[in-house]
């Protein structure tokens, strides 16, 4: 999430991101828990869940677009606005969501992380695969002596199958991740731990993590699931080093079988294309360069961002409203024969164009916020509970210089209020 965020940012995309209160962004931070439910056990995560959620949905109106990367709550929200909802699918946990999914599936916008992960019945935007920063992930065009388990210790991950891998090589075994299921640990992995040929680390932050993967002969990775993507294999070819991976899920999209690693089917067949300790095998064959590339090429955030654009220029194109600006955004409350009353909110910072009228005028009350009203050659600073009128043929625009939208209710008098009466002078959006 920080990447893709990062990376919108870069690339001009106003973004807000709705995260915990210690979360670390460029983007405009909006925050209602102050840190993660498992990281502060007293927040009980349904109420914190909600209150997340629902500060979203509230502040709809003022975004072109929600981007939702938080399962299938938020969709349950979605129809209570008609600003268009992303919905990216990071894995099913559990087939009992599908029926969330199935009734809002003409409502969102669903992205699959991999062409493997999409449920059948379901209509997708897109496959947006994820993306890494290689500046992370040093490359080393040497192979090492061990081989490596990197991630979760659960049974769907098979750190156990990855023992067996290593005992039948005769190579050493580094297991590094979280302990997700503490039984199958004490059972399937602690047992086999000596020291020196199986060794658990532990969970590894960003520097040593680049150590374990790049200085390893290979990752091994020997799913007992369908994985949806598997990050960790993305960031061992980024550093040259190949994958051995059951052949599930996502892993044809991600490994090229035969030049970045091998796909396999069992132990038997993993320790076959690792070869035994000390004599060159097929791994040996493999090009380390090559797996580098295949990341450059496929994996990057760059290419991710631009995923994700191509999508949300997409999905504004079929969902286009005529009532967003890219100033902000308005609701028509009146559209009589002789007058139209409108709702208006300008974001921070922004302005309307200046414009002019030849068949309407119009009166401007300010209802929150702080406004700067040009009026021919006036300028009027207005706050909330203050008017202005607004004479046919006046040159006029308004502003907003405050840190908080500015909303304002605008009576329109006339015989003619369509949209083609506007005539811009100046406009920061190229419109004039």
């Amino acid at each position: 999430m920080s990447l893709l965020t990062e990376g919108l940012v870069r690339r001009g995309v106003h973004v807000t991101l709705f995260a915990t209160a210690d979360s670390l962004t460029s983007a405009h931070l909006h925050a209602v828990s102050p840190t993660g439910y498992e990281e502060d056990r007293t927040l009980d995560a349904k109420v914190w869940e909600g209150l997340h959620i629902s500060e979203v949905f509230e502040r709809a109106e003022e975004f072109d677009l929600i981007h939702n990367h938080f399962d299938f709550l938020p969709l349950t929200y979605s129809r209570l606005t008609a600003t268009p909802l992303v919905v990216t699918i990071h894995g099913f946990s559990s087939e009992r969501i599908l029926p969330v999914y199935r009734k809002y599936d003409r409502t969102a916008h669903y992205v699959a992380i991999s062409d493997a992960d999409r449920a059948p019945g379901l209509r997708y935007a897109a496959t947006v695969h994820h993306g890494i920063d290689l500046s992370g992930f040093t490359f080393r065009p040497d192979a090492g002596e061990y081989l490596l388990f990197f991630g979760r210790i659960h049974p769907d991950k098979g750190a156990h199958e990855a023992i067996q891998i290593a005992h039948q090589t005769g190579w050493k075994l580094i297991i590094a991740g979280v302990i997700q299921d503490e039984a199958y640990y004490r059972t399937q992995v602690e047992p086999y731990l000596d020291g020196d040929r199986v060794t658990y680390v532990g969970s590894a932050g960003p520097a040593r993590r680049d150590e374990l993967l790049g200085g390893a002969l290979a990752l091994l990775h020997p799913i007992a699931f369908e994985e949806p993507f598997g990050l960790s294999v993305v960031e061992a070819m980024a550093c040259g080093t190949p994958v051995v991976a059951f052949d599930r899920g996502s892993m044809r999209e991600v490994v090229d079988h035969s030049r970045t690693g091998f796909l396999v089917g069992s132990v038997e067949e993993a320790v076959a294309a690792i070869g035994p300790a000390g004599s060159p095998g097929p791994l040996a064959a493999l090009d380390r360069r090559a797996c580098r590339r295949h990341v450059e090429e496929h994996f990057t955030v760059e290419r991710m961002v631009e995923g994700y654009l191509e999508v949300y220029h997409r999905v504004l194109q079929q969902s286009r409203r005529e009532d967003h600006r890219p100033w902000g955004y308005y609701k028509v409350l009146e559209d009589e024969p002789d007058h139209k009353t409108k709702r208006i909110v300008v974001l921070p910072g922004m302005r309307l164009s200046l414009q002019r009228h030849r068949r309407r005028s119009e009166h401007w009350h300010v209802v929150s916020g702080r406004a700067v009203v040009t009026r021919d050659a006036e300028e009027l600073p207005l706050g909330a509970g203050e008017s202005v009128d607004i004479p046919m043929g006046a040159a006029h625009r308004i502003a907003n210089p405050g840190p908080d939208p500015l909303a304002f209710i605008e009576v329109q008098r006339g015989d003619y209020f369509g949209e083609d009466d506007i005539e811009r002078l100046e406009d920061d959006f190229g419109r004039a």
